[in-house]
């Protein structure tokens, strides 16, 4: 049992590096996808339906309406193929899986927005994850550059 928790520690995305989402959320997921030998990033834009496993297992179930057809797709969150994970609503949602908006059409799929101070200290978390993680960025790419190339 060590051995698969190690294993899994070395594997999984470090703290922070993804967003706290929560079942009900609008998400912007970033995903790699390959067409024939090239990589792009696309983006799946829906709400949270359910939200699985612990660990480098978790997962989200994400949900959206295409040309009047609802499309889900389920994103293991710890995979490489995730880049990014971008949170555009907040859901009030009493619910921990929302299977029932499969059953709904037009304006019943909508979601009752959260407002108040806790969205506004969640916000400030996010701004303050991508800000350090741009920083991180900025600094592996200043280690990255040779001084002797940079001066010439």
């Amino acid at each position: 049992m060590q051995l698969i928790q190690t294993i899994e520690n070395e594997l999984k995305k470090p703290a922070g590096a993804l967003p706290a989402v929560h079942v009900g959320d609008t998400v912007d997921v970033h995903y790699m996808i390959r067409e024939g030998d090239k990589e792009r990033v696309q983006i799946f834009t829906g709400i949270i339906l359910a939200l699985k496993g612990r660990g480098i297992r978790r997962s989200i179930t994400v949900r959206r309406i295409v040309q009047s057809e609802g499309v889900e797709r389920i994103f293991p969150l710890h995979s490489p193929r995730v880049i990014d994970i971008q949170i555009t609503r907040r859901g009030d949602v009493r619910r921990s899986k929302l299977y029932y908006l499969r059953d709904r059409v037009g304006k019943k799929t909508r979601v009752k927005e959260l407002l108040g101070e806790k969205v506004r200290e969640g916000r400030a978390a996010e701004k303050a994850r991508r800000e350090n993680q741009a920083a991180q960025a900025n600094q592996a790419e200043a280690v990255d550059v040779d001084p002797d190339t940079a001066e010439a």
